[in-house]
């Protein structure tokens, strides 16, 4: 277009101003978005890992990325990811909490979801920073929930499972090897005889403010219990009957071939009559029956085994299941 010659250049200014802000909003329309930086991406035979932060916690998210790079050969046991996932960095604990919608969780250093894990940066954890074994740990675990649910639903579908939170953080801690972290099995076998009536496993939501640690040992041990009574192949089979269309009661059983609280109840049996020991515990023998003159004592056959507890099995606490559904 030709612009002066018309004795107007008044105009000419404006008309160029206007001209120069017509192509630079094209311009801006047309152009692609700007590709991610090679560091920002990782691919890996199993998924497509993506990492947002700011340019503070560049070292941070270097650590981020070395511990899912560490994390990919144990995660690999239960499949592939089937969308990238996206780690967000955020620079503190106030903005982590925000992210994952979370107020008042001070243990609180990641949430993960379907595709995207929120991570508060390693650099704040403590005053002097977190270990890379620490990270690899905690991202380990995070990445084993989101995968879980993509192996077993999609993302339009992943909370309409009704995956129980025994399932999902015992299904993490046992891959993260955080038995450590947890109350042992004979604390939890305490714990169900000073209080019958609470259930950290199908009651877990109930006692989570109060019990945190009770409910995350109990989760650890119900999913080790399981693993080692049915098998891993069971297990992901659990995970494939979901994404096939399932929930998680009828995949379960469709996979175990027992519904959940049946195999809750043998579980919470296992513990309560500390099966873990190999049997109930014993009460202390007698002391030896004072001898009469010229007639030896009676030997003493052995006392019966009878329960820690007056009752021989603990309460049935666990809620009827709803009907399997399809």
């Amino acid at each position: 277009m030709r612009v002066g010659g018309t004795g107007r250049r008044s105009l000419l200014p404006a008309l160029l101003s206007l001209l120069g802000t017509t192509l630079l909003l094209s311009a801006c329309a047309a152009a692609p978005k700007k590709a991610a930086e090679p560091s920002a991406t990782l691919a890996l035979p199993g998924g497509e890992f993506r990492f947002e932060h700011s340019a503070r916690d560049a070292q941070a998210a270097d650590m981020v990325r070395r511990a899912v790079e560490n994390a990919f050969p144990r995660l690999a046991r239960w499949g592939t990811f089937q969308e990238p996932v996206t780690l967000v960095i955020h620079p503190n604990h106030a903005a982590l909490e925000r992210a994952a919608r979370r107020s008042g969780y001070d243990f609180l250093r990641a949430w993960a979801r379907y595709e995207q894990v929120e991570v508060q940066s390693p650099r704040t954890w403590t005053r002097a920073g977190a270990t890379q074994k620490q990270v690899d740990e905690l991202l380990l675990h995070e990445l084993t929930h989101s995968l879980m649910w993509q192996a077993s639903a999609t993302v339009s579908d992943w909370t309409k499972k009704g995956i129980p939170l025994w399932f999902s953080e015992g299904m993490a801690s046992y891959t993260a090897g955080q038995g450590y972290r947890v109350p042992s099995l004979e604390d939890l076998s305490r714990f169900l005889h000073d209080h019958p009536q609470a259930d950290p496993l199908a009651r877990a939501e109930s006692l989570y403010e109060t019990e945190n640690a009770t409910v995350y040992g109990a989760a650890h041990h119900a999913f080790t219990f399981l693993m080692e009574r049915y098998g891993e192949r069971r297990v992901r089979r659990v995970l494939a009957a979901m994404r096939g269309g399932q929930d998680f009661t009828g995949g379960f059983l469709e996979a175990i071939g027992l519904p959940v609280d049946a195999f809750l109840r043998d579980f919470r049996r296992y513990v309560y009559l500390r099966g873990f020991k190999g049997g109930r515990l014993a009460p202390p023998p007698p002391p030896p029956r004072p001898e009469v003159r010229g007639v030896p004592g009676n030997p003493q056959l052995p006392a019966s085994p009878a329960p820690h507890s007056p009752t021989s099995a603990p309460p049935d606490t666990t809620p009827e299941a709803p009907s399997p559904t399809s």
